[in-house]
């Protein structure tokens, strides 16, 4: 797909701004990802390293950018972003779909300069060369860092020359996942559409769902809409029923639902790169029982307290903290715990049934980057951030000292927040999530 005007202003927007937090003596060096055989001469599907695509809107595998702050060319013009890509190839590409090349990225994508792949270990020296910073992340590309190395040691063994070689080498991740937390408005707008298309997905899965029908037909449902709305899976859909929802990653999508048990969907749309994450747990036959209501309604507590924590200032950890609470104090009052609140916490007695964290941010990765803390504290809520909220709560068959009436009851319910300076924005509230919504919903079923 090629790129309009707008995103090309996008993406050399965010190129600009990596130039300036690197520096004017620092260079970056971003490579994309390569294809992954499935089977013999198949291929999984394509997907583009987010960095990469953050970057250069480029779809395609095997290639590398590099960001020279400030470089112009002989004739003076800027050269400061320059793509490594495949050539053109007109057999592979009756084979394998149309390659850019070296044209195409400098007349569709804005590259400044551009090359082969195979010139990448000629042209390095010169793009390395003066630069005091490396701005690349050793240890997840074995094939490139070999000849990064090289490059560097090269440089510097002829130093005593007049060369300037790098003298740092700095994760790239470091600044870019800094920048990629902090979303920016057209960001903002493919996140949001992303979670609209993942809401009417669970929707529609909501109103397929009855006794006898299996865990896979509900989860094509779910593709179906995905597809139908030009997106693909964010990641692997769960569509755990009954027991299978105390299953966290459960992923066989196989068993027939039942009636009078719950069925627990993770799923989340990907488009343009950016994805949805959503979470619900409703009643197969549209009616919860009351030890199920009981249970969900402790876990929607948890939700609507902790997502009130996403605001501006507030620490990232407070979501947690808040959720942890409201579900210790609710398995409590349901007789699932037995104890004083801040005596059970401390000990992490919930965890018997709460086992996960109450969030993760959310972007163009489903677990998107960004760390959580700095300088060991976590850090503070900025406007532009997006993070689920996805407390539950998870009572095995057969838990000891638990009511049976409980047993195999999984419930969580997920949204997609993006904080805002005007309060947390849930940008997945197209699906219900109380009670009396999801049982009318269903109701409608044909």
């Amino acid at each position: 797909m090629r790129p309009n005007d707008h995103q090309l202003i996008e993406y050399a927007a965010r190129r600009a701004e990596l130039m300036r937090r690197i520096g004017a003596d620092g260079v970056a060096i971003i490579p994309s990802a390569t294809e992954v055989t499935r089977a013999r001469d198949t291929q999984y599907r394509f997907r583009q390293d987010a960095d990469f695509a953050y970057l250069t809107g480029f779809k395609e595998p095997d290639a590398v950018a590099v960001i020279v702050p400030g470089r112009k060319d002989a004739e003076g013009n800027p050269a400061d972003f320059i793509l490594f890509v495949r050539p053109r190839n007109a057999e592979r590409e009756i084979w394998d779909g149309r390659r850019h090349g070296p044209e195409g990225a400098i007349a569709v994508f804005g590259a400044r300069q551009a090359h082969s792949i195979e010139a990448l270990d000629a042209e390095l020296p010169k793009l390395l060369a003066g630069r005091e910073t490396l701005h690349y992340t050793l240890g997840e590309y074995p094939a490139l860092d070999p000849k990064i190395i090289a490059v560097v040691k090269h440089i510097r063994d002829v130093a005593r020359r007049g060369a300037v070689a790098p003298h740092t080498v700095v994760a790239l991740e470091q600044t870019l996942h800094e920048m990629r937390l902090l979303k920016r408005p057209a960001e903002i707008e493919l996140q949001r559409t992303a979670c609209e298309v993942s809401a009417a997905a669970h929707v529609r899965a909501m109103r397929a769902t009855r006794p006898g029908r299996n865990e896979w037909e509900i989860a094509a449902e779910i593709a179906a809409e995905f597809s139908l709305n030009d997106c693909e899976p964010g990641y692997g859909t769960i569509c755990g029923g009954g027991d299978n929802a105390c299953i966290l990653h459960y992923t066989e999508n196989n068993a027939v639902l039942k009636d009078g048990e719950l069925l627990l969907i993770d799923a989340g749309a990907e488009y343009r790169g950016y994805t949805g994450d959503i979470t619900r747990t409703f009643p197969i036959n549209g009616h919860f029982s009351a030890a199920q209501r009981a249970v969900y309604e402790v876990v929607l507590a948890a939700q609507l307290a902790a997502i009130e924590e996403l605001t501006v200032g507030n620490s990232a950890g407070r979501p947690h903290e808040i959720a942890t609470r409201v579900l210790t104090e609710g398995l409590v009052k349901l007789g699932l715990l037995k104890g004083e609140v801040d005596e059970l916490i401390r000990a992490d007695k919930q965890k018997q049934f709460y086992m996960h964290g109450t969030g993760h941010w959310l972007g163009m990765d489903v677990h998107d980057v960004g760390r959580y803390k700095l300088a060991g504290e976590y850090r503070v809520f900025e406007a532009g951030m997006v993070m689920t909220v996805e407390p539950g709560l998870y009572i095995a068959p057969g838990t000891e000292g638990v009511d049976p009436v409980y047993w195999g009851i999984g419930i969580r319910i997920e949204d997609d927040v993006l904080v805002t300076e005007q309060g947390p924005e849930v940008l997945t509230s197209g699906v219900p999530k109380l009670v009396s919504d999801i049982e009318s919903l269903m109701a409608t079923r044909a």
